[in-house]
């Protein structure tokens, strides 16, 4: 049914599917961009086949994940990165509190380790993605607020083998600033965004941990942001 300018959007559907923690953990174990068989998603959240069947039957009904054939599995994944950023953006918005909530030691590591670095969907977040965003807007990489390339940003990411008018000529949004529910501040996204975490992770600046979605600053990428942007990770 088309929906009517002026008309209310139903959200009633996307709520029941947020509802349940164990469906929230299956969206965040794939805010990566990762695909992952539903056996691998079980595990991770505690559940068994049965049920993590029927969990993710829910969130793909809501339109939250989307199911790839992988020869004889069927991977499962965000339906696409306005999923990613909208998760992100309600994140923002849980109380402090809430995100403090912690019942283990296990859950208390991987939060720490979710709010240091990350991949939001396709590019870089928590400390990570905002220290860097913040140096690139010092040096005049990008402009302030609106995030803009500016000349001497497409030299140096020219000189980093980022093909901007590559992702120019793309239809994605070059830049676009994206709401970091850690650090309650603004981390860089778009095809920019995605290009200098992929940089990050060809370089071997950063790499991915075994399970979640946090990543690890190697030595050498911590040599590297302190020698392009000036960027002191703790």
């Amino acid at each position: 049914m088309t929906r009517t300018a002026g008309q209310p959007v139903d959200l009633s559907g996307l709520a029941r599917a947020l509802g349940a923690p164990a469906r929230l953990q299956v969206l965040g174990l794939l805010m990566d961009g990762s695909a992952r068989p539903a056996g691998e998603l079980a595990a991770a959240i505690g559940v068994g086949p049965s049920t993590a069947s029927e969990h993710l039957a829910v969130l793909v009904e809501a339109g939250l994940l989307l199911v790839r054939p992988s020869g004889r599995q069927r991977r499962y994944a965000l339906a696409g990165r306005d999923v990613a950023q909208a998760l992100e953006a309600l994140g923002r918005l849980a109380p402090d509190d809430a995100q403090r909530e912690v019942r283990s030691l296990r859950q208390s590591r991987e939060q720490r380790e979710l709010a240091g670095a990350r991949l939001c969907y396709d590019h870089l977040a928590g400390r990570l993605g905002v220290a860097l965003t913040d140096a690139l807007v010092a040096d005049r990489w990008l402009t302030g607020g609106d995030l803009r390339l500016t000349r001497l940003g497409r030299s140096g990411f020219g000189d980093l083998g980022v093909d901007v008018p590559a992702l120019e000529a793309a239809r994605r949004p070059l830049t676009r600033s994206c709401d970091d529910w850690t650090e309650r501040r603004p981390h860089l996204a778009g095809a920019l965004g995605a290009a200098l975490a992929t940089t990050a992770l060809d370089r071997g600046w950063v790499r991915r941990r075994a399970t979640g979605r946090g990543l690890d600053v190697t030595p050498a990428g911590h040599r590297a942001l302190v020698r392009t942007w000036s960027v002191a990770l703790d």
